[in-house]
């Protein structure tokens, strides 16, 4: 039989993965859909005021849904309120439906978020909601997906869904200026008492928020207990905790289409026991999307992300840097990790030294890896995950590169290809006929502006990979030698600075080793496919 006849130059099958590709035939979610509008939120402080404003324009008989790794209830979403969790039992007091799934959090000594969770359940639960604490997880893992959406029984042109990296909770409405939101959880003390934070989120307008709708029912309707634990379940019933999920509403059609690009929601379930209904031997469509997207690209691949670790996420790269000598990676980071710990440190440097060896190996001078300061030259901590290829295809979501968010966490990320193509030249830069692609460009120059404290239209040379790379090394060294010189003189523009790897001695790697396996960067895939080496 004759093999099919390849895409078109520029088709989305050449970027997206098939629904058999994703590797998971028992989940509803279609392989991605067109005609959403698309648009980047960066910053808490830009993304909740949004957030905001759907939430007040829900009431009697629509649907409102949200996901959580975090939830502060007393976070505020404005300067003068309301918090999150007044938003959100305000929007079920005037009749709206209002569902979430929180993850059930490890406990609070080891800076994690089990009471605030625990109370914004029971906020929102006190006025009518229904907020359920999820712990359908492995063992060491965690919910991590961030997302709300909300439908409208009379008005579907106005669904909207947001994607992305930012949780409703302390420390993350911050702003470009990277000031630090006066609300914060518990960080490591390397960020100062108020910690300058770096995120974003995206708005989804069009049949993509049905999709979003449909991860949530996913999840909502597994028959698993929340939480198996024997220990969680008398403090439950003196709490009178929720522990039994409602039945949802039919779903609504689709949301008219809204705008230029196609969306395709990429997630990681991993391997547990239950399995998931809906991905009974996990999915990890995440890990896979990056890879073919990877696999494509040619000038420059552009990310951003909290966590840069394991060697089997760094190979993805490697091999894109090996395989195409013209291929750029620059990567923006945190100067330092979140947490503190005789233990837990070297076993995060260890990761994150391993997996910048491979790609700066692969790459050499063409890895550039850099970290975020303010204009005050306080460490700016990076919790964004984007990734954006060749101005073509981009991503944002919750999933990190490492093991743990493509192998072992629950993630959902928004991968986006707009139809639109932007004019400036290159108008193809890969050369492969896909173009440059309008949402992908702009997300890509909006960072990068900030980073290099650009106003709005001073982007010109940002927009060909060559000279943005270059304006971006330069940047930074410039910035690098003004510290090292005992930083007289007006401070050089720009936010970057080379990012200097701490690399644990033999004997710390060796006493960590264990520890980062296990608790720091698991591995969530069946047993068959880490034999296999598969993803």
């Amino acid at each position: 039989m004759p093999s099919p006849e390849p895409p078109p130059a520029g088709d989305v099958r050449h970027w997206f993965l098939s629904a058999a590709e994703r590797g998971n035939d028992a989940t509803r979610l279609r392989p991605w859909t067109e005609g959403n509008e698309v648009v980047p939120l960066v910053h808490g402080r830009t993304y909740f005021p949004e957030l905001l404003r759907a939430l007040e324009g829900a009431g009697a008989g629509d649907l409102v849904v949200f996901a959580d790794w975090r939830g502060d209830p007393d976070e505020l979403l404005t300067d003068d309120g309301p918090t999150v969790g007044k938003a959100f039992s305000e929007v079920a007091r005037r009749g709206a439906m209002v569902k979430g799934l929180l993850w059930r959090s490890h406990w609070d000594r080891f800076q994690f978020s089990s009471e605030q969770n625990r109370d914004l359940s029971g906020d929102v639960n006190d006025d009518e909601g229904e907020v359920l604490l999820d712990q359908r997880v492995r063992p060491m893992g965690s919910h991590h997906q961030k997302f709300v959406a909300v439908r409208h029984a009379e008005r579907p042109e106005t669904d909207v869904a947001f994607v992305g990296g930012i949780d409703l909770g302390h420390s993350r409405r911050d702003d470009a200026e990277h000031g630090g939101d006066p609300q914060t959880q518990p960080f490591s003390s390397r960020y100062g008492d108020s910690p300058a934070w770096h995120d974003v989120q995206v708005r989804l307008r069009g049949p993509a928020v049905r999709d979003v709708e449909d991860v949530f029912r996913e999840r909502w309707e597994d028959p698993a207990q929340l939480t198996r634990m024997p220990w969680h379940v008398l403090p439950d019933v003196l709490r009178r905790l929720d522990r039994d999920a409602s039945t949802l509403p039919e779903p609504r059609p689709d949301p008219p289409a809204a705008g230029s690009c196609a969306v395709q929601l990429l997630r990681t379930y991993p391997n547990r026991h239950p399995g998931y209904p809906f991905a009974p031997d996990g999915e990890r469509s995440a890990a896979r999307g990056y890879a073919k997207a990877l696999r494509r690209a040619r000038r420059l691949v552009y990310i951003e992300d909290q966590y840069l670790w394991s060697t089997q996420v760094a190979e993805v790269f490697a091999d894109a840097l090996r395989r195409e000598p013209e291929l750029h990676l620059v990567a923006v980071v945190p100067r330092y990790p979140d947490q503190e710990g005789r233990l837990r440190l070297p076993a995060v440097h260890h990761g994150h030294a391993q997996a910048l060896a491979m790609v700066e190996e692969a790459g050499g001078e063409r890895v550039h890896v850099v970290d975020v300061e303010n204009r005050r030259g306080e460490a700016v901590y990076v919790h964004a995950k984007v990734c954006v290829v060749d101005d073509v295809w981009a991503t944002v979501g919750s999933d990190n590169f490492n093991r743990r968010s493509w192998t072992h966490d629950s993630e959902l990320t928004a991968a986006v290809l707009d139809t639109t193509r932007d004019p400036r030249e290159p108008r193809d830069p890969a050369g492969l006929g896909d173009g440059a692609r309008r949402f992908a460009r702009e997300l890509r120059l909006e960072l990068m502006r900030e980073h290099l404290d650009r106003a709005e239209d001073d982007d010109e040379d940002l927009v060909d990979p060559a000279s943005a790379v270059a304006a971006l090394r330069d940047g930074a060294a410039t910035l690098d030698r003004w510290h090292a010189d005992g930083r007289v003189g007006e401070r050089p523009p720009g936010r970057l600075r080379p990012h200097r790897l701490k690399v644990p001695p033999a004997w710390q790697r060796r006493l960590s080793a264990g520890f980062y396996r296990v608790v720091i960067d698991p591995d969530g895939r069946p047993p068959g496919m880490k034999w296999r080496k598969q993803m």
